[in-house]
């Protein structure tokens, strides 16, 4: 059974950096991706970051230049390092997994991910 565990969330202020983490279990499959998404009130659950089998990496325009996935070497935690806070980054931070790799757009995409993790809080105020 698949599990991802985010943490790491928290209160910042605006301009501020905050890591959070994704601690994954069951993923037996041999090729996966990592993709981060997140909830701010109101409005839909948006991607902003994947991180292919092989390493590569996509971000949406809104948070490209300031956030970064990484992850341990045994591919058990990735992380989303988040600099330049700003307010509107508020919202609620889920990481997610999808079998195999992603293209053409599909890399940020909500429907693309079948597991799902149960959500951090971050905060960015002025």
């Amino acid at each position: 059974q698949v599990k991802l565990v985010e943490s790491g969330g928290g209160s910042v202020q605006s301009g501020g950096s905050l890591t959070l983490s994704c601690e994954a279990s069951g993923l037996t499959y041999n090729s996966y991706c990592m993709g981060w998404f997140r909830q701010a009130p109101g409005k839909e659950r948006e991607g902003i970051g994947n991180l292919d089998p092989d390493g590569t990496t996509e971000y949406a325009d809104s948070v490209k230049g300031r956030f970064a996935i990484a992850q341990d070497n045994t591919r058990s935690t990735w992380y989303l390092i988040m600099r330049d806070l700003k307010v509107e980054d508020t919202a609620i931070y889920y990481c997610a997994s999808a079998i195999g790799r992603l293209y053409g757009g599909a890399q940020l995409l909500r429907l693309s991910y079948q597991y799902w993790g149960q959500g951090t809080q971050v905060t960015v105020s002025s």
